[in-house]
């Protein structure tokens, strides 16, 4: 049997489309236990690429027959090796191109939603490490919220789309990831707004984004408004569109809430994300569709692999959103939180200019799963 190779598209597709695949991941144990490819039909078996050196013959009675068998290692090289040894013993099987470290950086755009006017709504969905970006296009003009760094993506995508970029938006200091949102706007001439509240160490120029600010973008109206509040950071900021969608940032998520803690203020903020979700989402129309910055697992993702749903259905199905007793609600964000995320703090500091990693450093900084929220 020859070996093949599978792209992070390829495999992206198989999640969306829930098909099966039997994934071997040579990583260490450590490594496989905290982050890991997910899919609900997917099958997985972790054997260390150093138990695999002398030979593949000791796991061949583990692995199917019938099956596509992915090898999956950090980088691809040890996967490539594995790979040739299990197809030289007549399997079906290929290898990840890129390992994990493309896995984490893949971004898939899908369509949300048609908007007024000929406008278009658009998810950029990083996979493997649940982050979800967006794209508003009107009338000629496009602008992104919560970018990721590997902006190309969004440049070609609007170049594809014949676009101008005008706008790029944060939703609040990231501590998980590095945004792309200042190099884009950097690149395109575009306005970059941050919420001032989180921006007041950064060492560039922004505009702030305040409580009730309306940026139109085009000339069909599409306002995305403004909504401070605050509770994952002391800036977090929403966004109403086309008074149908509701981008949560980190503040909401499908399954959870976002955690307080990640500037060191779990207790003083814990009352400002109570306030922000028990207070102001309760105001709003329970047909808004809640589009949030991250998921958490791959069951939030809808059969289109979008990550969404209206904020009324949130608010009878998030344990989150459910906690009347006050001080229980306290309890539960302050000490069920999960591992903070890898090189946060470098993150936040990149994030405010402060320092500006090698292309390399970046990546290392960012892998692993996203830790946003609440357990």
């Amino acid at each position: 049997m020859a070996m093949q190779e599978m792209t992070t598209k390829q495999v992206t597709k198989k999640v969306i489309n829930k098909e099966e695949l039997f994934i071997l991941d040579v990583r260490n144990q450590e490594e496989y236990a905290d982050w890991k490819i997910e899919g609900e039909n997917f099958t997985y078996l972790n054997v260390p690429y150093f138990d695999l050196i002398d030979g593949v013959e000791g796991i061949l009675d583990q692995l199917p027959k019938d099956k596509d068998i992915l090898v999956v290692c950090a980088k691809e090289g040890s996967s490539v090796m594995v790979a040739e040894m299990l197809a030289e013993a007549g399997l079906n099987v290929s290898y990840l191109k890129g390992g994990m470290k493309a896995w984490s950086e893949h971004l898939e755009p899908i369509k949300v939603s048609d908007l007024k006017d000929g406008g278009e709504l658009y998810q950029f969905v990083r996979i493997g490490k649940g982050c979800l970006s967006y794209m508003v296009i009107s009338a000629g003009e496009a602008a992104i919220i919560d970018a990721v760094r590997m902006t190309d993506v969004f440049t070609d995508f609007a170049n594809e789309k014949g676009v101008k970029i005008t706008n790029v938006l944060d939703t609040h200091l990231h501590a998980d990831h590095i945004s792309g949102g200042r190099n884009i706007a950097i690149n395109t001439g575009a306005t970059y707004w941050l919420p001032p509240k989180d921006a007041e160490e950064v060492t560039f120029d922004y505009q702030e984004l305040v409580d009730g600010e309306i940026i139109t973008v085009g000339s069909t109206k599409i306002d995305i408004q403004a909504l401070y509040t605050p509770g994952h950071t002391i800036g977090s900021t929403s966004f109403i569109i086309d008074e149908k969608f509701l981008l949560t940032g980190d503040i909401l998520f499908i399954d959870s809430i976002g955690r307080p803690d990640l500037a060191g203020k779990a207790e003083d903020w814990v009352g400002d994300l109570r306030n922000s979700l028990y207070e102001r989402y309760q105001k709003l129309s329970d047909d808004l569709v809640v589009l949030p910055a991250h998921f958490m697992i791959i069951d939030e993702l809808n059969d289109d692999g979008t990550v969404a749903e209206t904020l009324g259905n949130l608010f009878a199905t998030n344990h989150g959103l459910n906690i009347e007793d006050e001080a229980t609600f306290r309890k539960m964000v302050t000490e069920n939180l999960p591992p903070q995320p890898n090189a946060y703090e470098k993150i936040r500091e990149t994030n405010m200019g402060k320092i500006t990693p090698d292309n390399e450093k970046q990546r290392e900084m960012e892998i692993g799963p996203n830790r946003c929220a609440v357990r």
